[in-house]
Order: C-alpha cells, then structure tokens, then sequence
C-alpha cells in the first residue's frame, strides 16, 4: 500500500505534454513576447531557410548537363554511325544539347501554367549561357583528342573520351552558373518555378 501511494504521488511529476501540444519552453518564451534578436539571427534562420549559392549553382549545372549529355551523346551517335565528318556531326550534337536542354526547362513551365512566350523567355535567359559553356568546353576537348572524332561506337576511346569531355564541361559551366545565380540571372529566374 504504501508503494501504491508513492507511485501515485510521483505518477504526475513523470507524466509529460507530448512535444507537438506542448506550450513554449522558458528559453523560447522571449519569442512570445517578441523580444528584439540580433540582426545577426535573423541573417541566421534566413541562410538556413534557402539553399546555400554553391548547391543552387551545382543543381542548376547538373540540369544543365543532363539535357547537354542526351543531346551530345545523340548527336554524336547519329553523326558517328552515319559516318559524317567532325563538323556536320558537332553542329548537330550542339543543336540537339540545345534542343533537350531548352525542352528540360520548357517542360514544367509550361506545366505550371505559364504561357509559351514567357516560358521560351525564362528558359533561354536561364540556359544560353551555362549550355553554350559546355558545348564550347565539350566539343573542344572531343576534336583535341587525337581520334576520338574518328573513332566508332564500339570503340573506348569515343566513349571514354565523351565521357571526359562532359565532365569537364560541367566543371567549366559551374562557376558560370554560380556567377549568373549570384546576379539573380541564370536559374535564379526559373528556381521558383521548378519548385512548385
């Protein structure tokens, strides 16, 4: 009986609110009152709310070389299996890395609700120039390599070479895509709306 009652009398001194009904804690109550905080805190919980300049810039660089590797990798397949010269086969690699890269962008625009004109507009701000940087840098590297323009689909050294090429182009069109996000240009502009 007289453990009964010591459980008893202790029962509601362990018995606790759960967290999610729980009123404030006393280290919290000052933002009740809305005590002034330093300028600095706020700068603080407002970094930690958006994501940092290098992540943004890296995933706006990988969306980017996604659409220039499927293009590239076509264009390069179609060109080298229809046995064209370098040129031929570059412009239509760089055409199709365009073509898709654009599309990547265009396609949940458009699936926002946002009318063609304003979504061609966004999607040519944000991509021209991260996508020109890495046709330029990509194409560049494929026609230095001795014989990688030349050499055929089942050969390694086309595809370890294109797989070189691209990796490099994505490290040019980093500091490209941080910089313009920097600016609020580059995928800064569509960021928004491939969130929703």
């Amino acid at each position: 009986m007289i453990r009964i009652e010591s459980t008893a009398a202790t029962l509601p001194m362990i018995e606790e609110q759960p967290a999610c009904c729980a009123g404030p804690l006393k280290e919290d109550q000052h933002h009740e009152r809305h005590e002034p905080q330093p300028a600095h805190a706020h700068h603080h919980e407002r970094a930690q709310d958006t994501p940092s300049l290098n992540r943004t810039a890296l995933m706006a660089t990988l969306h980017c070389l996604t659409g220039c590797t499927i293009g590239e990798v076509l264009g390069m397949v179609i060109g080298t299996a229809l046995g064209w010269t370098n040129w031929p086969t570059v412009a239509l690699a760089v055409a199709l890395a365009f073509l898709i890269g654009y599309g990547m962008t265009l396609q949940p625009l458009r699936k926002a609700g946002m009318a063609w004109g304003a979504a061609l507009g966004l999607a040519f701000a944000s991509d021209t120039l991260s996508m020109g940087t890495m046709e330029l840098v990509d194409n560049a590297i494929m026609l230095v390599i001795p014989g990688a323009m030349d050499a055929g689909l089942f050969d390694p050294l086309f595809w370890g070479s294109l797989i070189v090429s691209l990796i490099l182009a994505g490290a040019a069109a980093f500091p490209v895509n941080r910089w313009l996000i920097a600016q609020g240009k580059g995928h800064a502009l569509v960021h928004g709306h491939h969130c929703h």
